[in-house]
């Protein structure tokens, strides 16, 4: 059901141009969840905006929404909340690390003094509405869903960026370039993660976290890989291969009938040779006394202290009995 906004100054350009569950809202004016003088920042980032130049000197002449949109359009470039390379983390533990200096949080972002500054303005329902719904720049709608994932109450979450999951237009999202993201996909890391390049999102309360991943689940049905079809063979095929190994009185030119049993023939004959055989010749040696002898001669190794070895002492006795 469509609300009709005539007697709050909603024009027909402004509803045509709407999605979704946006325009069910009958208050334009937005509520703030949480804190509503840190915007739910982390500490570090909010203190590096408060006291940057750019914020305090540049950002502070901008006094309307549109002129905040068009900075927006021209000096963003990326959604991290610090300028690349300006943020040194060594010796440093998480988010934790040199939370007292301010100087040890790194150049802090164009992006995030502008989110600050869009926070500072107070938008109403209409004017944020017009960020995420922006064509000129995918910059000014990523602020936009950025500027609700920080100030509105998680159960609302879901109804405004439902209708912008699948939308594809892309942009760069890293400090540098190098990481291209659909609006579709950031919005879904904003809804399920609580991360987002060094710095974090509100905590979603554990129930509203359920009921949004039961409603993706059911917005996203996991895909079911079909098994890959079979193909039909006919079993006439396999009765004949079969049938054609199984008979034995065919002509196979391969292997015949004839050399098949020739070589049976043969198997049964050497088996036959092998329990004829006569007594192994290990066995013929242990019976022979010359070769008994000859093992006791190899295995006497003692040596005499007075006539040496037993084969010198028997060489010696075979001389003295030649003499004579």
């Amino acid at each position: 059901m469509e609300v009709s906004y005539e007697n709050e100054g909603y024009d027909n350009d402004y509803q045509s141009k709407s999605k979704g569950s946006i325009l069910t809202r009958k208050n334009n004016t937005m509520p703030i969840w949480g804190n509503e003088r840190t915007m739910n920042l982390n500490t570090l980032i909010l203190t590096n905006i408060q006291s940057s130049h750019y914020f305090k000197v540049n950002l502070y002449e901008l006094k309307t929404y549109h002129e905040v949109i068009d900075e927006i359009y021209y000096k963003v470039q990326h959604l991290e909340p610090w300028e690349k390379g300006s943020r040194k983390t060594s010796g440093q533990t998480g988010m934790c690390g040199g939370v007292r200096g301010v100087g040890a949080g790194g150049i802090v972002s164009t992006a995030f003094c502008l989110l600050y500054k869009l926070f500072t303005l107070k938008l109403t329902r209409k004017q944020v509405t017009g960020l995420i719904t922006h064509c000129d720049s995918p910059y000014i709608r990523a602020l936009g869903f950025m500027y609700i994932r920080y100030t509105q109450p998680p159960g609302d979450l879901w109804d405004w960026y439902e209708s912008f999951l699948d939308d594809e237009e892309e942009m760069d999202v890293r400090a540098g370039g190098g990481q291209t993201m659909t609006i579709g996909n950031i919005l879904k890391s904003f809804l399920f993660k609580l991360e987002w390049y060094s710095t974090l999102f509100p905590r979603i309360p554990v129930p509203i976290q359920q009921q949004m991943e039961k409603k993706m689940s059911e917005k996203y049905p996991p895909v079911v890989e079909e098994a890959p079809r079979r193909i039909n063979i006919p079993e006439k095929n396999f009765r004949d291969r079969e049938d054609h190994r199984n008979r034995g009185d065919l002509s196979d030119t391969s292997r015949p009938r004839e050399r098949i049993e020739r070589r049976e023939r043969s198997h049964r004959d050497y088996r036959d040779r092998d329990y004829e055989r006569k007594p192994s010749h290990t066995n013929s040696r242990e019976r022979s006394p010359y070769v008994s002898r000859r093992d006791d001669y190899k295995k006497s190794s003692s040596r005499s202290p007075k006539y040496g070895s037993s084969k010198r002492r028997d060489r010696d006795d075979y001389k003295s009995r030649s003499k004579y």
